[in-house]
């Protein structure tokens, strides 16, 4: 017999730990706009460190080194040494990180509808 045929009726099922686990990653600060600007890129282009500053301004040098190191832990970034002098690096999803294209799509949709419209709300009361 399974373990769910002795819960109670009242039970509740819990949170999934995969995707408490792949919200906890994307869902840390800064973390998804960094994706997205990678995923931005073209595919076959990775970004230069400058470059992913440059497109999120508002994040410090320390925290995206920070980010981009966790990122490329878990696989989901990687770190390209260009062979030339002086070395360059750059970053580009992986196939685990361009998997998220369709999360990534599905929630810049979600928040230009919701968000915006939240906004515009508030402004109305505003005045």
């Amino acid at each position: 017999m399974s373990r769910d045929s002795h819960a109670s009726p009242d039970a509740r099922p819990g949170c999934c730990p995969l995707y408490h686990e792949a919200v906890e990653l994307i869902g840390r600060r800064w973390t998804g706009a960094i994706v997205a600007t990678l995923m931005d890129a073209h595919p076959s282009r990775a970004l230069r460190f400058g470059e992913i500053a440059q497109a999120v301004p508002q994040l410090s040098d320390r925290m995206l080194a920070e980010r981009l190191r966790e990122l490329e832990a878990r696989g989901v970034v990687e770190r390209r040494l260009a062979p030339e002098a002086p070395s360059r690096v750059a970053y580009a999803l992986t196939d685990m990180g361009a998997g998220l294209e369709p999360a990534v799509v599905a929630l810049k949709a979600w928040a230009q509808h919701w968000l915006d419209e939240d906004r515009a709300r508030a402004a109305t009361r505003a005045n």
